[in-house]
């Protein structure tokens, strides 16, 4: 996930913890799943994909949302990154969800172009809306104010 930050240029917003993921992940409410592909000797990761289930109301069904796809740079080429977005359109299509969706930064016109070849419609209109931080520390005591 550092080598992710890494990429993204976005190091200064990483802040997960072994700790903390292991309860988002392995705890009482586990708050995402993830598939990982190990190295050929199984001693360490290569890649990863993230991903939990949102909803949508148009569609009135789950769907799966990707956090992160990650193939450690020395790994890409090989189909790795496709296995995984093929195994999660499986996973979409065996657990009946209606949408399978993540996104991807603007700049990284590799990851789009890799997407698009896969079939995905980038939707520009779209646009991500974020409260996180101090933000959401505000909009969140005003809300329980509100209450």
């Amino acid at each position: 996930m550092q080598g992710l930050a890494e990429y993204e240029k976005l190091t200064h917003l990483f802040a997960a913890t072994e700790a903390n993921l292991h309860t988002s992940l392995f705890g009482e409410q586990p708050a995402a799943q993830c598939l990982v592909v190990e190295n050929e000797t199984g001693t360490g990761l290569v890649a990863y994909a993230l991903w939990f289930q949102n909803y949508s109301t148009f569609l009135a069904k789950p769907g799966l949302y990707l956090e992160d796809l990650y193939v450690h740079p020395d790994q890409r080429g090989k189909g790795i990154g496709k296995a995984l977005l093929l195994r999660l359109a499986a996973i979409a299509l065996e657990r009946g969800y209606g949408r399978f969706e993540w996104t991807v930064l603007d700049w990284n016109q590799p990851a789009i172009d890799f997407y698009e070849g896969m079939g995905a419609q980038i939707l520009p209109e779209w646009r991500i809306v974020r409260v996180a931080g101090d933000a959401l520390v505000n909009m969140g005591k005003k809300g329980a104010n509100h209450g």
